[in-house]
């Protein structure tokens, strides 16, 4: 049953929703695409490097459909395209584009970016009365950001204020930056209640044979049609640059997926199950490698050619792990595959169940080394609201009373939607970024080193911290040798190297180093 709550002002339908077709440009890529890659293939049969330039048409047809077709892929991923990505939604970012580790983006960022205007995907297999519903859902969700954000703005100040002990006769450059942080943190909570279906912009940079791959599999995600008219653009731009790379082989998109074959179904059950095997935690550990620290400290006595007796397992874990003696710890270049010393972290694997919103989601998939297993959307969905509610707006009675509204608005219109027989693809996009993710997340011991030193800083996205901070709680549980490496960059670096904080004037004002992890983060 929905609350009833203080109204916010009604928004015109649809006249203040701006859509459009995604638009999609080849800023940058290889002179020869399809030549290099077949040079390359070359190559390794010539007692010479051989040049693209040298490539005959019949090595093209002998080279081409031989590694194409025997599954010799490789020699396609030497090309990379960068493309420019417009007008796409996030829901098909998350969904599908970053839903693999093969990639490199930089996206418009909601936490720190005021979107004033309401752009989003509208489906154009709307019919008129459901756009209608559609749109003013979707202008609605921009009303309670802006007014949550009006909202919100005053308590950040006061927290921040009070963080940097900024009072009337503070300098003024002091008070200014405390009041563009407060205008940030106001975005970055308000933003929970935008649409999935809200545009942004992007720089993505793939091989040729991953391009190959998303083609293929661009029905494989909640966002099927999406997928298919942003990803057959890209495609559209390798062919006008290169009309060899995509011309010379049958790769069309799987027409179904064995996913979607299964029909939708009540997604409260599986909600409830998960959440019960949480425990009110936000991530749960499931499984790590029993013998983890022996099977190290083994590993790292054989990159260095050591007996046991020569290095004893405490001993190896303190040369891998301690800041103070492996300089490779304090380094911002996230140097550790590169690093002999430290693969043998690698072999040492945890497992964690997770709850996050679809917002801290997105953030939380771009650590590509730490894979997840993320739901289909289609097939959890939940007539009820489903979400997570940040704590900024936890601790702001208006505010909150804002946010509960905008949450029941937005299941409410997506409902509406479903019951007039608009596909389930179409309507989630109505979904907002507050909505419950939950899923099933591993990582070896080398990646998830960098994730919790970058995410227990209290610059990090509120859940992702939270995650990060239970995770690292339960691992020193599980492997008390370990506690003592674990945590952000200032508390490694601290009484070691200078500057203890790495974030420069980002520096959140709090001296996490002195009691880390039970110092309390306020904001």
């Amino acid at each position: 049953m929905a609350t009833q709550l203080s109204p916010v002002p009604d928004a015109p339908i649809g006249s203040q929703v701006e859509t459009a077709a995604p638009r999609v440009t080849l800023r940058n890529c290889f002179a020869h695409p399809f030549d290099s890659a077949m040079a390359a293939a070359r190559t390794c049969y010539s007692p010479h490097l051989v040049l693209p330039e040298e490539i005959t048409e019949k090595q093209r047809v002998m080279i081409g459909s031989g590694t194409y077709l025997g599954g010799h892929h490789t020699v396609y991923q030497h090309a990379h395209f960068e493309f420019g990505l417009e007008n796409v939604s996030r829901q098909f970012v998350w969904s599908f584009l970053h839903a693999h580790p093969f990639y490199n983006s930089e996206q418009q960022s909601q936490r720190y970016v005021r979107l004033d205007r309401a752009q989003a995907y509208v489906p154009a297999q709307l019919g008129a009365g459901e756009r209608a519903i559609y749109e003013k859902a979707v202008a609605r969700a921009w009303e309670h950001y802006r007014e949550l954000t009006r909202v919100l703005e005053p308590t950040a100040r006061e927290i921040l204020g009070d963080i940097w002990h900024v009072t009337e006769t503070s300098h003024a450059k002091r008070v200014q930056k405390v009041a563009r942080q407060s205008e940030k943190r106001a975005i970055e909570v308000a933003r929970y209640v935008l649409p999935v279906a809200a545009f942004t912009t992007m720089v993505h940079t793939v091989s040729g044979i991953v391009l190959y791959r998303l083609w293929r599999m661009c029905t494989a995600s909640d966002t099927p049609t999406e997928a298919h008219a942003v990803i057959g653009e890209m495609v559209a731009r390798v062919r006008e640059a290169d009309s060899q790379f995509f011309g010379r082989f049958d790769n069309e998109p799987m027409d179904e997926v064995p996913e979607l074959q299964k029909a939708p179904q009540d997604g409260e059950a599986f909600a409830r199950e998960f959440d019960a095997r949480l425990e009110g935690a936000t991530s749960r550990l499931l499984d790590h490698s029993p013998r983890a620290i022996p099977a190290m400290a083994e590993a790292y006595r054989a990159v260095m050619g050591l007996t046991s007796a020569e290095c004893s397992d405490a001993e190896a874990l303190d040369r891998m792990l301690n800041p103070a003696r492996n300089p490779y710890r304090r380094e911002t270049l996230n140097v550790g595959v590169h690093a002999p010393m430290m693969r043998p972290l690698d072999h040492v694997h945890f497992t964690f169940a997770k709850k996050i919103s679809h917002t801290a989601d997105s953030q939380d998939q771009r650590h590509r080394m730490v894979p997840g297993s993320r739901p289909l959307l289609t097939l959890a969905d939940t007539r009820s609201p489903d979400y997570i509610t940040p704590m900024l707006i936890r601790e702001n009675p208006r505010a909150l009373e804002i946010y509960r509204q905008a949450m029941e608005e937005a299941w409410s219109a997506k409902n509406e939607l479903l019951d007039r027989g608009v596909p389930r693809e179409f309507a989630l996009y109505l979904l907002p970024n507050a909505k419950a993710i939950r899923l099933v997340e591993s990582g070896s011991l080398l990646h998830l080193l960098h994730k919790w030193t970058m995410r227990t800083c209290f610059n990090a996205q509120e859940e992702i911290y939270q995650a990060s901070i239970e995770e690292v709680q339960q691992v020193r549980a599980a492997l008390p040798e370990l506690g003592r490496y674990i945590g952000p960059p200032c508390f490694l670096r601290a009484g070691i190297s200078t500057p203890i904080c790495t974030e420069g004037s980002h520096f959140c004002g709090v001296k996490v180093w002195l009691d880390f992890p039970n110092i309390e983060r306020r904001i």
